[in-house]
């Protein structure tokens, strides 16, 4: 058994029928509920009773949500050579290619100043794929 509790549209959605028939069953007493401010919540269980067999979960439901995390990092690099960047480019852009892109695409995007002598790159991705490529460019960046 479980404590989910639906609302008024929901249960409608899942039966096929509208809103305001619902909102009749549970006016007349026929379907349970509790009233939450205006709203109504009708338990999974007293579904259940009501339609006589067990409620089909939807697709949002039976799949979950999962958890997504994105990081969005500027890293700016000062007083770097033209050899320099190109190594940091070519390590990073080779890094962000060959993470799986099935799951979450890795962006990367490089600028390079060579008057100032100055580098930005810009990063888009999970947490973890981003902390690679941060020690990546402190492995080719540290004295």
């Amino acid at each position: 058994m479980t404590d989910r509790l639906y609302s008024v549209e929901d249960v409608a959605e899942r039966l096929g029928l509208h809103v305001r028939t619902i909102r009749g069953y549970v006016r007349e007493g026929r379907l349970p509920a509790v009233r939450i401010g205006k709203q109504y919540r009708i338990a999974h269980a007293d579904l259940e009773a009501f339609t006589g067999r067990p409620v089909p979960e939807t697709v949002r439901e039976s799949a979950g949500r999962e958890r997504y995390t994105e990081v969005s990092s500027i890293v700016e690099i000062d007083a770097v050579d033209r050899t320099t960047a190109d190594r940091l480019s070519s390590l990073l852009m080779g890094a962000a290619r060959s993470h799986d892109s099935t799951v979450r695409p890795l962006r990367v995007q490089i600028i390079y100043d060579e008057q100032r002598a100055r580098m930005k790159v810009v990063v888009v991705g999970g947490l973890g794929e981003t902390a690679r490529l941060f020690d990546y460019m402190e492995g080719v960046l540290a004295p």
